[in-house]
């Protein structure tokens, strides 16, 4: 398996794996333009010439980025790829010298397996609320949010 970044052939493949769990609920959905406007946010598994699992790296503000569009296909989950693709975005993270990742979510165990602390959203700054209001379920949110801060890992 590789994890690289997205490229412009992937577009497609990347929103058909988000979609399909936007479809169940389980995360917002992505048009073609959101991709191909954020393609350098996002990094992809592959395996055999196929994208398995993606994940993109939001910048939101200065010293904060926002994890976002973890998916990986139900045939390759719990085989570690999501931890991969999220120890590669906190990498560069870190290399653009964030101090603090956040992602919304439904499932917090997972994130906290990979250093992730919850917190308030209250916490967060109101600026990363601007794509909520594309959900259905704003502004009565039911996803909890956890951060990630750099060096203490």
């Amino acid at each position: 398996m590789l994890i690289r970044p997205a490229q412009m052939g992937d577009v497609k493949k990347i929103q058909h794996l988000v979609n399909s769990y936007a479809q169940k609920g389980k995360m917002l959905p992505l048009s073609l333009h959101d991709i191909y406007e954020g393609l350098r946010e996002f990094s992809v598994a592959e395996k055999d010439g196929e994208i398995i699992a993606t994940c993109a790296l939001h910048f939101c503000w200065e010293n904060l980025g926002e994890l976002r569009s973890l998916a990986v296909q139900v045939e390759h989950m719990n085989q570690g790829i999501g931890h991969q693709l999220v120890e590669d975005k906190i990498k560069e993270a870190k290399e653009y010298g964030i101090k603090s990742i956040f992602v919304l979510t439904y499932r917090g165990q997972f994130f906290t397996a990979v250093g992730f602390v919850p917190i308030d959203k209250s916490q967060l700054p109101h600026k990363v609320w601007a794509d909520c209001v594309k959900c259905v379920k704003f502004p009565d949110c039911d996803e909890s949010a956890f951060v990630y801060k750099m060096g203490e890992d």
